[in-house]
């Protein structure tokens, strides 16, 4: 898909690296048209460097290729981020007095705009009046995130992370194959207390859960979010549940499983916990050695398909393994590690990585085995794309 990014003159500026990044490690052909502006705060160099292709903002240049037409027509579509308050102004009044101006008012592409800017200035009338102006042409608005902005103050008015902007903009002209289907992700690590102050815990980033639920919500799914200890920014999920422990999560998947479609287990789950938990915090003065007795967690996968058929459900399990293959094992022992886990608990498909030597953990990219009782599938690239790969197989299971 061709893609055209526009960037324009407010201190989020430098963000839009994560933006183009996003757009080109999912295989897109990104064109990056800055405003003058804009390069005050981001160096044409790094927009090309990102993008791959020669950035050139100024209107009056090549005019004998009529270059605002020709980016018009070649894009499928156009992402503003961030776009200030006064480019938003010059929109919504048709005024193009720049080449990304011109561009927009010439395209017939899916338009997604991203505003950044102060408080006060998303909440002027003004602005509140131009962005519902914007959208009632058709114009795709990201929501600004609540957070820090550039001076003491904080509110509404950050540009969101990039992830959520590409999602966001990707979920505008996504197929909407899974609309109408309600999806639970449990995402994260579980920790399991030994005293007040420390913990038993599970590496997992969640970003592996978060390209799914950002990927089936681009989709028209709706998505229950289980947070599971995940520092990372949610506000562009509109359901989240924050769990820490295993028991916590129990509780949370119990609940919903009656009215999801699908729950898939992107989740680091410990196996174990401390039997007995000190209610205050053990001291290291009063003892050079700790015994912790450890008990099994249940297993929470195991359990879902237990009380699926008690109840008589048809809600879609899948479930994730990570395993550490030594260096003579290859992707056929994966595969039968997949497969074996498939039957034990029961479910409707696994999605099994190696996560030997620290491979995955907090990564942008993943290598996985989709397995299912009828079909098997080897997925690589970003966790966006792999995310995608497990999405069709599941709505395959749909039928």
């Amino acid at each position: 898909m061709h893609i055209l990014v526009g960037v324009t003159g407010g201190i989020a500026a430098y963000k839009a690296a994560g933006v183009i990044r996003g757009f080109t490690e999912l295989g897109h052909t990104v064109k990056v048209l800055p405003t003058q502006n804009a390069l005050r705060f981001i160096g044409a160099t790094t927009l090309e460097a990102l993008s791959h292709n020669v950035v050139d903002s100024d209107l009056y240049t090549d005019v004998d290729s009529v270059k605002h037409i020709a980016l018009a027509k070649e894009a499928d579509l156009v992402v503003i981020a961030p776009a200030t308050a006064a480019f938003i102004a010059r929109y919504a009044h048709g005024i193009a007095d720049d080449l990304l101006l011109n561009v927009l008012l010439a395209t017939t592409a899916k338009v997604v705009v991203s505003p950044a800017m102060h408080t006060e200035m998303w909440q002027h009338p003004a602005t509140v009046e131009n962005i519902e102006t914007l959208r009632s042409r058709g114009v795709e608005i990201i929501e600004p995130a609540f957070g820090r902005l550039t001076g003491d103050d904080s509110g509404p008015g950050r540009l969101p992370e990039s992830e959520a902007i590409v999602s966001g903009a990707l979920s505008s002209i996504a197929k909407g194959d899974l609309t109408g289907k309600r999806i639970t992700i449990a995402a994260g690590g579980t920790r399991e207390p030994i005293d007040a102050v420390r913990y038993i815990g599970n590496r997992s980033s969640g970003k592996q859960g978060l390209a799914l639920a950002d990927a089936a919500i681009a989709r028209g799914a709706d998505v229950n979010l289980i947070a599971i200890n995940i520092e990372a920014d949610l506000s562009r999920f509109p359901k989240v549940r924050n769990v820490s422990s295993t028991a916590d999560l129990a509780t949370a998947l119990d609940e919903m499983l009656p009215t999801s479609n699908v729950i898939m287990m992107p989740a680091a789950v410990s196996d174990f916990r401390v039997a007995k938990v000190e209610s205050g915090k053990l001291n290291r003065q009063e003892s050079q050695e700790q015994e912790l007795k450890l008990v099994a967690n249940p297993d929470l996968l195991s359990g879902l398909s237990k009380t699926r058929q008690e109840l008589g459900l048809s809600t879609i399990l899948v479930g994730f393994a990570a395993e550490v293959l030594s260096e003579t094992q290859d992707s056929a022992e994966l595969l039968d590690r997949a497969k074996a886990k498939l039957a034990r608990k029961n479910v409707d498909m696994i999605v099994a990585n190696d996560v030997s030597h620290g491979a995955v953990f907090d990564q942008d990219h993943n290598s996985v085995m989709i397995v299912s009782n009828s079909d098997s599938l080897l997925s690589k690239g970003t966790k966006l794309e792999v995310a995608n790969d497990v999405l069709d197989e599941i709505f395959k299971l749909f039928g």
